[in-house]
């Protein structure tokens, strides 16, 4: 009797509802997948017996600002039990909602929260959308590829008023004058260097 050839990890990934490709990238398992799926698809990626993905490692954002659907989200999963990883990769915009995957995995909370936080990427289900990283009063959304590298405030906390305020931006640095020489220069011996016999 002939036997029976076990699919592969990719084989069943690309089987699963809501993908939409797999491929190897490196020599790891990619699967591309529509975002209406997710949550779905992490219930199968979780209970299927043969992939067994019961950590969620993170979850990360790729801002692409010339695409429609600007934003990749990124979930890296890991299957202690069988030794195997892969990454699922769905795509959304400033506006439309990814759902949220805590229930399934639940340490998701903490980076959807950063992937909202940091790109303002929406996840719908989840209870706890606050800010993460960020001051609760900061406008924006710090990873985006057109958030401004410059502003007109700045951050800091004062030790009188014993609170975070903002402030008009102070660049006094363009005040300062540099000699550019570097205090190692005038030393000619370095602590140790009496020891290397000169030849």
């Amino acid at each position: 009797m002939a036997e029976v050839a076990t699919p592969s990890v990719a084989d069943l990934v690309a089987l699963l509802p809501g993908v939409t490709g797999t491929m190897l990238e490196h020599g790891e398992l990619v699967a591309h997948a529509s975002r209406d799926a997710i949550a779905d698809l992490s219930v199968a990626l979780r209970d299927h017996p043969q992939l067994a993905f019961e950590q969620l490692i993170d979850i990360a954002g790729v801002d692409w600002p010339e695409r429609a659907e600007r934003f990749e989200v990124v979930y890296n999963l890991l299957s202690v039990s069988l030794n195997q990883r892969v990454r699922v990769i769905i795509s959304t915009d400033a506006v439309q909602p990814v759902p949220s995957v805590h229930q399934v995995w639940p340490v998701a909370t903490w980076w959807e929260r950063e992937a909202w936080d940091m790109f303002g990427i929406l996840f719908s289900g989840q209870p706890d959308m606050r800010r993460i990283l960020t001051d609760y009063g900061f406008e924006g959304h710090p990873l985006r590829k057109d958030f401004p590298l410059t502003g007109y405030v700045e951050v800091r906390y004062d030790e009188e008023r014993k609170a975070v305020v903002y402030e008009p931006v102070k660049l006094t640095q363009d005040f300062r004058s540099f000699d550019f020489e570097s205090p190692w220069e005038a030393m000619t011996t370095l602590p140790g260097d009496e020891k290397v016999s000169r030849s």
